[in-house]
């Protein structure tokens, strides 16, 4: 899922340290030493360090829990610590239950994996007429091709109850990155699918079913919807505190199968330990063996090392250095605006590892280190010595690799400008995002990869005509794609004008998250040197007057432009409906009195001079200031009392249809 920088007062941090309650562990059993060492270690760092606000961590071995314990406060207001059971959402992580339903469904001749995903939802469809070919694996395993995910109104704090019709809707005017089953890249929208066909030949909600075919057979008592959307009378939630320390509403994701589940990292354990041979069965023999192997795409095996192997839900169904020591492991992480969790699971020595923070932390990573360190502790593997780092000379590059410089497109439709000197064997790399030019990345030549100070490596790859910039760790990973230059017979351009142009979004509802403010305010622009493209919410290639689409077929989260016909200050991106800027009412010095029509559409003013606001809204109602560049300086989700707002700045007005805004103006001299 998109990730958020979040930083966490280091004062209140210091306070947790110290407090006597902000450590609770709990263990059943004997405490595997090392691994509780590594995890205690890592966890305090993340939290210290501002990247975690707590944390829960469980081990389990052979079905029984080894190791569990809570970092932190789960409710600092009410001095409650993260505990054994102490709730936190899992984002991602919830595919791994979606991909296991559908195989329950599977196992009772209901799906099929390589039939067309229209076969059991006729409504789907899409303008691309390849998507007749999309099966229900290629939905699983990211290979569809599908753009990526539906953020319209999906995550925040309340449920979508129009979430199913309107993903169908985008869908229907949308195009495919590329031909389904060629590439897997990572996409959301399929796993709503994938939940759409198991509440419709299921004959009950996507819930229902888990409640019923997985929660209660594994007695996963606390697992359930998000924190936000489900009963949390008796039970401990971990809540999430914003950069300003102040706590936000609990989260609620529309998109249940692909990110919207919560639980306690025990319980997240005792779920993935169905998937050993000796573990609690709910899948037939088969069903199992699908679900604990890699299911490549055509482009799997095209770069010089393995790549991340997506399984039936996985991340990873199969981790080549894991695999080499004889060890098969399962991963799956997630993360929200709120929460970012991973899990391990090596179902042949039924052995778990499970990491939940609240905030943007390293959870994949500290997962793996206590992984490695309870395998290390039972014998199954031997511990590894660092290597010690030495830096690279610089060697010149061949003039072959002049080809590769450039511009490349990312995640989300990113631009990025890679440079090379060729004779000094050195590469810097610039995000271009939002306008600006901001250098991410140097590296220098050596032995065949690009290396950075830190010792990553990366390397150029061109594959079936296409050029990649990868990223070589672990596994190989295609991190952007190289754009080409359009010939001049190939451009076209919009029939707008979008350099500099400001866009307010119109269909926001008044639940939804901080984690797409960024889609409420949006700039687009021009692209000197590459023209027949714009930068709108991301890069787009125009293919005609009326439509800009997707750049490349290795872009995540990608997103369509369609502009309005008969009002071309009007235009569709992906589900987003918006309107330039320059047609927002002028607030007025005084009161202004703003009810919301029948459309229940948000209403935008803007402030062509500095003020002071005052607001009066309906108790569900909300107000959000923007900053003239687009960022929030104002939330009434989380603040309270009047705001200065620069000139320039927008007053954006959400609620349901007919309520009733009041917005005070008063001038202030600068």
């Amino acid at each position: 899922m998109k990730q958020l920088a979040k930083v966490i007062s280091s004062f209140i941090c210091f306070l947790l340290v110290l407090s006597p309650v902000a450590l609770c562990q709990m263990q059943v059993g004997s405490e595997p030493a090392q691994a509780a060492a590594v995890a205690r270690g890592a966890i305090w760092k993340e939290i210290t360090s501002g990247h975690a606000g707590s944390a829960t961590v469980a081990i389990t071995d052979s079905g029984r829990t080894v190791y569990a314990e809570g970092f932190g406060m789960a409710d600092r207001e009410q001095s409650i610590p993260v505990e054994r059971d102490t709730l936190f959402n899992i984002g991602s992580v919830s595919k791994v239950y979606c991909a296991m339903a559908v195989m329950l469904l599977v196992d009772e001749g209901k799906v099929e994996l390589d039939q067309p995903v229209t076969a059991y939802l006729p409504g789907f469809t899409m303008e691309d007429m390849r998507y007749k070919d999309i099966t229900v694996r290629m939905l699983l395993n990211h290979s569809s091709g599908l753009p990526g995910t539906n953020y319209v109104n999906s995550y925040g704090f309340a449920y979508n109850d129009n979430f199913y019709q309107e993903t169908l809707g985008i869908l229907a005017q949308s195009q495919l990155k590329h031909k389904p089953g060629e590439m897997a890249v990572y996409c959301n929208d399929g796993f709503t699918l994938a939940e759409m066909i198991v509440a419709k030949l299921s004959g009950r909600s996507y819930r229902e079913f888990l409640e019923e075919r997985i929660f209660k057979p594994l007695a996963l008592r606390k697992t359930d919807l998000a924190v936000g959307q489900r009963d949390t009378r008796g039970l401990t939630v971990a809540r999430y505190y914003n950069g300003e320390g102040v706590s936000e509403p609990l989260e609620v994701l529309s998109f249940w199968a692909s990110g919207g589940l919560s639980t306690s990292a025990e319980e997240l354990c005792r779920f993935v330990d169905a998937f050993s041979a000796e573990g609690t069965q709910l899948l037939s023999q088969s069903s199992l063996g699908e679900m604990q192997k890699k299911q490549p795409a055509q482009f799997w095996g095209k770069l010089r090392h393995p790549q991340m192997s997506f399984g039936l839900g996985w991340d990873m169904a199969e981790i080549p250095d894991y695999e080499n020591k004889g060890i098969h492991v399962l991963g799956k992480s997630g993360g929200t605006g709120h929460y970012t969790s991973m899990v391990y699971t090596v179902p042949d020595k039924r052995i778990s590892v499970a990491v939940i923070t609240t905030g943007n932390s390293s959870a994949m990573e500290i997962a793996r280190k206590i992984l490695d360190a309870y395998l290390v502790e039972k014998g199954l593997m031997k511990e590894e010595v660092a290597k010690v780092k030495v830096p690279v000379k610089a060697q010149a590059l061949p003039d072959t690799y002049q080809e590769y410089a450039g511009f490349y497109v990312g995640s989300e439709g990113v631009l990025y400008k890679v440079d090379l000197d060729i004779p000094k064997g050195k590469l810097i790399a610039y995000s271009l995002e939002n306008g600006g030019k901001k250098e991410i990345l140097a590296a220098a030549y050596g032995n065949s990869y690009f290396h950075t100070a830190d010792d990553s490596a990366y390397y150029f790859a061109t594959v079936d005509g296409s050029r990649y910039f990868i990223s070589c760790g672990r596994v190989d990973a295609v991190l952007w794609q190289k754009i080409e230059p359009l010939k001049a017979s190939e451009r076209a351009v919009l029939a707008v004008e979008v350099d500099g142009q400001q866009w307010l979004r119109r269909n926001v509802k008044a639940y939804e998250g901080p984690l797409y403010a960024s889609t409420h305010v949006v700039t687009s622009r021009q692209i000197e040197k590459l023209p027949g493209y714009v930068d709108f919410m991301g890069l787009k290639l125009v293919r005609s007057p009326l439509y800009a689409g997707l750049p490349g077929e290795a872009v995540r989260d990608a997103t369509e432009l369609k502009l309005n016909e008969s009002r071309k200050a009007e235009l569709w991106l992906s589900g987003g409906l918006y309107r330039n800027a320059k047609e927002a009412a002028k607030a007025q010095v005084g009161k202004n009195k703003i009810v919301l029509g029948a459309q229940g559409y948000n209403e935008w003013l803007a402030l062509p001079q500095a003020a002071v606001l005052h607001f009066a809204k309906p108790s569900q109602g909300r107000i959000i200031v923007f900053s003239p560049s687009g960022s929030i300086l104002y939330d009434s989700i989380v603040k309270q009392g009047d705001i200065f707002a620069p000139a320039g700045s927008f007053a954006e007005l959400l609620g349901e249809p007919g309520d009733v805004f009041e917005l005070g103006v008063s001038l202030v001299e600068q």
